[in-house]
């Protein structure tokens, strides 16, 4: 834990527990324990609290904590449809010893979560498969990935919002507008989110 002039970040031994600490920052904002102003960034370790006027008493407050962890199912799923025609849908099925009716059964049955944003506008980092299922990232990073692929790499999944560069493992291809400029807000997910995915034909 560190305290800057207005600042501190909150660390974390894990995605997990930086997504429950973010979640109980949030709670305790709402209750009025944290300053309304203050500003809360998750990443994948750790969450920021800015906007603090006392960061010192702050962090104090915070190191008491008991954070319970969050509840799978916890919270409202945005729902996202899937078609499941990735390039890289068999390399995933054999790495997990399985179908590739049965990579799309493991997706659409779990309930992901966004542990925080970043890369591109809209881009929401998503936790929820357990270890056994995480898979490393493309050797060979592709030149172009299509707006709206559905992509694992290590313990996340995730959908790119728009064209862009990329290593990660891709699946298929969701029918979802993530980043809107015209919509207000912008970014369809947000940190703390739950997301499920379903299959389209």
């Amino acid at each position: 834990m560190a305290a800057g002039r207005a600042a501190v970040l909150l660390e974390a031994e894990d995605g997990e527990q930086a997504a429950a600490l973010h979640a109980e920052v949030l709670r305790r904002k709402a209750a009025g324990e944290v300053p309304a102003g203050a500003e809360v960034v998750p990443a994948a370790r750790t969450v920021l609290v800015d906007g603090l006027p006392d960061p010192a008493a702050f962090a104090a407050m915070a190191a008491g904590w008991q954070v319970p962890p969050l509840a799978a199912g916890q919270g409202d799923a945005v729902e996202l449809p899937v078609r499941f025609d990735g390039p890289d849908l068999a390399e995933v099925a054999a790495l997990w010893g399985m179908s590739r009716e049965g990579v799309a059964a493991v997706v659409t049955g779990t309930v992901f979560r966004v542990a925080f944003c970043g890369f591109a506008p809209g881009f929401g980092y998503l936790t929820g498969l357990p270890a056994h299922l995480h898979v490393p990232r493309r050797a060979t990073p592709r030149t172009s990935v299509p707006a709206g692929s559905l992509a694992l790499a290590g313990p996340y999944a995730g959908v790119y919002p728009r064209s862009s560069p990329g290593g990660w493992q891709l699946l298929g291809t969701a029918e979802a507008a993530l980043w809107d400029p015209a919509r207000e807000p912008a970014a369809l997910l947000a940190p703390g989110t739950a997301v499920r995915f379903t299959a389209l034909p």
